[in-house]
C-alpha cells in the first residue's frame, strides 16, 4: 500500500487550495478550497475512490455523465475510474472535505481530460 501523503502538506494550484489534514494506510483526508469560478480539472483516478463532502459554498460536481449541484452538508462519492470535477459558479469560496481511500494515494493518480489551465498531458 503506498500513501505519498504528510500531514500538513499543502498546494496552491490555479483554482484554489488543498491541505492534508490527515493520512494513514489507504486513507488521505484533504480540505479543498475552490475560488469562486474556479474550476479542477476533468479527471480520474485509477487506484483510488473520493468521497466529497461540501462544507461551505455550492458546487457544480461532473460525475461520468451527470453534473449535479451539491451545497454544504452534501455529500459525493466518486468510484475510482469515474471521471468527474467540481467547479465554482458562484462568487464566494467553496469548500469542501475530500476522503481518499485506496491502495495508492499519490498526486500522479491523476489522469486529466479536459483543464482550462493547460494542465492536460
Amino acid at each position: 500500500m503506498i500513501n505519498n501523503y504528510k500531514r500538513g502538506e499543502h498546494d496552491n494550484r490555479p483554482w484554489g487550495t488543498w491541505e492534508v489534514i490527515d493520512c494513514g494506510k489507504g486513507f488521505c483526508v484533504k480540505r479543498i478550497t475552490v475560488n469562486p469560478q474556479g474550476i479542477l480539472s476533468l479527471q480520474l483516478h485509477h487506484f483510488r475512490s473520493e468521497h466529497w463532502i461540501i462544507v461551505n459554498g455550492t458546487a457544480t460536481v461532473t460525475l461520468g455523465e451527470d453534473v449535479i449541484e451539491k451545497s454544504a452538508g452534501e455529500a459525493v462519492y466518486i468510484e475510482k475510474e469515474t471521471k468527474h470535477r467540481i467547479c465554482n459558479k458562484t462568487a464566494l469560496p467553496l469548500t469542501f472535505i475530500e476522503i481518499q481511500c485506496g491502495e495508492n494515494l499519490d498526486e500522479n493518480d491523476i489522469i486529466r481530460y479536459e483543464d482550462i489551465y493547460g494542465r492536460v498531458k
